[in-house]
């Protein structure tokens, strides 16, 4: 069995830039990123993440090596970018406080999953499929993603890299993972957090359901400042509308960065 590997962060771009932190959904990893990163076209200091294949990190373990490895770059302050499973390890960053949020921005992110009898569904299955099966699916859709993306040299080497690194202990990496967003539940920090927040989701998203999420983020966090839905766009939103995601991304930072006070 492969070993698991200490989390991963590289950073690109200019360090005057404001800083944006991506975080990755279940899948782990920094390998299905880059078609947004490529349309950022270097207008922030971008940092990805590839989290260890972990069996016994809790989401409280999550954002403390989040916290070391930024410091570890020199990185002290920053956006964060929290892809849909990392939405839960955006909300122990902002209430442990230590490092300086300057703002939030989930992607296909959540609270509490608005369906819970569908995560602890996905446990099971995921827990269930054998590797060689979760292997077919993967070459399925990289073949799919290779005609996509053909023109892309950058995105071609995602995607292999993508499906290199499905693994049995990935496998049950991710499982583990279903299990913490079962058993978590942030909503108490949503409702106190100050920091702002932003959201973007793709339309068709059966995964994490936006017509839950929205309302109950509108009527009890009082942070969220904006909250985009993607058409033609799925809940891999970074991925599959990569320019417009990229361009709203950018905009809500500017905005703030322009709207904070001028300190003297």
């Amino acid at each position: 069995m492969d070993m698991p590997e200490q989390l991963q962060l590289r950073v690109q771009g200019d360090p005057s830039q404001p800083t944006l932190i991506y975080l990755p959904g279940l899948h782990g990893d920094w390998t299905l990123i880059g078609s947004f990163k490529r349309a950022l076209k270097n207008r922030v200091r971008f940092a990805e993440t590839t989290y260890p294949r972990t069996l016994t990190w809790s989401l409280e373990d999550y954002a403390a090596n989040v916290e070391n490895a930024l410091a570890e770059k020199g990185i002290a302050r920053g956006w964060l970018l929290g892809e849909s499973f990392s939405s839960q390890v955006v909300w122990p960053l902002l209430a442990r406080n230590r490092f300086q949020i300057e703002g939030v921005i989930l992607a296909g992110g959540f609270v509490r999953h608005p369906v819970h009898a569908g995560v602890r569904l996905a446990e099971r299955i995921a827990h269930g499929i054998s590797l060689s099966l979760l292997t077919r699916v993967m070459f399925g859709y990289a073949k799919f993603a290779r005609f996509r993306y053909r023109h892309s040299p950058e995105v071609m080497r995602n995607i292999r890299e993508f499906v290199e690194r499905r693994t049995e202990l990935d496998r049950q990496a991710a499982v583990h993972r279903l299990r913490l967003i079962a058993a978590s539940d942030f909503c108490d920090i949503a409702r106190k957090t100050k920091t702002p927040l932003f959201a973007l989701t793709g339309v068709l998203d059966p995964v994490v359901p936006w017509m839950f999420v929205r309302p109950w983020l509108r009527r009890h966090c009082p942070a969220l400042r904006d909250y985009k839905i993607m058409w033609r766009a799925d809940h891999n939103v970074l991925s599959t509308a990569p320019e417009p995601s990229a361009e709203q991304v950018v905009r809500w930072i500017n905005e703030t960065r322009n709207a904070e006070p001028i300190s003297s």
